[in-house]
């Protein structure tokens, strides 16, 4: 066996080495690595995240304390059960008007005066006409004297059998003709009293009175114009002088659902807020319900007085009300304390116990409450809840204890 060389055995005995990668490839491998952690994180992410619930919240409001509960509310107008547009009764031309918008006229004032020329001439025709007829009846008068003392005469001188028959027919005759044309002139006297009358009747019509005491709205017509009881003249004539509002008849009208229609009885407190004044609330009560109802709208006509008027409620004012609940000698204690009220639509049913969701941050909060009545759209809530705590409202299906949510 021959020898070998050491060079060639040293040679041997040495590991390959891969080549090291260059810096695009060390690159690429960093790459895919942060990429697949990225992907990791986002899968997890993904199936641990906490998703908010959307959701709408409403706060406990707190009725005052001795305050009614209201069952009903419903919005209407102010209006005035007198008022009328003041015409008059024909056809004539304004030559004066002595209202303005705002004035305050009394029963039986003059508001304007229409032209009576022709009126006051036919007044004086009548006149002279009934004097005349006055004036007539003496000498007829004398007439029938001077044939009764004809008649007393002839009566006479038959006992003697100095006239005959005929001349004592004769002077009845004419004192019965005389007595019939006394009467037939009295009458004519009467009928041209009767027709001074009616001329004096349709003079006073040509002055146009306040029927009643109240407030001018508007003013409607102005001298020179013609005034008309009916539409006429192609619009050229006024129907009207002006409006007059009896400011002690104003009441309430609201037109009430008549499905809600059996929560308002006849004398049942309410509380009125004007549109012009949201602060002010007016006590009132219901006068009566119109009993008929309006097909097309559903609603019932609801009649409200103002327990005591004020200046500031006008005519045809927008208004809210709220009907109260007329509270029973026991409920009175239970109505001397304030009462939180949570609306309706908060409470949902759990195992018979009334539960609400309380908002605390960005997480609820699931509380059981205890309730009394009903106020309007709103529960009383006796035990659970504050003033001031939110809740929320119409919860969804998957509201749960502690879950995150975002309020709308």
């Amino acid at each position: 066996m021959g020898s070998s060389d050491p060079i060639d055995d040293l040679s041997a005995l040495r590991i390959e080495r891969a080549p090291l990668p260059t810096g695009r490839s060390w690159g690429r491998w960093v790459f895919l690595a942060l990429l697949l952690a990225a992907v990791g994180g986002g899968a997890w992410w993904w199936t641990h995240r906490v998703v908010p619930i959307e959701v709408e919240a409403a706060s406990v409001t707190q009725r005052a304390a001795g305050a009614q509960a209201s069952v009903l509310n419903a919005s209407g107008y102010v209006t005035a059960r007198r008022r009328a547009t003041v015409s008059s009764k024909v056809t004539g031309k304004v030559i004066e008007v002595n209202v303005e918008e705002g004035m305050a006229v009394r029963e039986g004032q003059v508001l304007a005066r229409l032209d009576d020329s022709t009126m006051r001439a036919a007044l004086a025709l009548s006149r002279a006409q009934l004097e005349a007829a006055r004036r007539a009846v003496p000498e007829v008068e004398v007439r029938l004297d001077e044939a009764r003392l004809v008649q007393a005469r002839r009566e006479r001188l038959s006992k003697d059998g100095l006239v005959t028959a005929a001349e004592i027919d004769t002077a009845n005759a004419e004192v019965n003709s005389l007595v019939a044309r006394v009467a037939s002139m009295r009458e004519q006297i009467s009928v041209a009293e009767q027709q001074v009358a009616l001329q004096q009747t349709a003079m006073d019509d040509m002055i146009i009175r306040a029927p009643f005491s109240g407030v001018a709205i508007s003013k409607d017509a102005q001298p020179g114009e013609m005034v008309s009881p009916v539409s006429a003249g192609g619009g050229f004539t006024r129907t009207g002088i002006c409006t007059i509002v009896d400011m002690r008849s104003l009441e309430i009208e609201v037109d009430v659902n008549e499905s809600y229609i059996n929560r308002v009885s006849d004398k049942q407190p309410v509380s009125a807020v004007l549109d012009a004044y949201p602060d002010w609330q007016i006590p009132a009560k219901v006068i009566t319900a119109v009993p008929t109802a309006d097909r097309q709208k559903a609603t019932v006509l609801v009649r409200i007085g103002f327990n005591e008027l004020d200046p500031r409620i006008l005519p045809d004012m927008g208004v809210k009300v709220t009907f109260l609940r007329e509270e029973s000698a026991e409920a009175t204690p239970a109505a001397a304390r304030p009462m939180a009220l949570v609306p309706k639509s908060a409470v949902v049913s759990d195992n018979g116990r009334n539960v609400v969701f309380v908002i605390t941050g960005t997480t609820v909060q699931r509380r059981a409450i205890q309730t009394g009545g009903t106020d309007g759209d709103r529960l009383e809530v006796t035990a659970g809840l504050a003033s001031g705590d939110r809740v929320v409202v119409s919860p969804p299906p998957a509201l749960a204890e502690g879950a995150v949510i975002i309020v709308k």
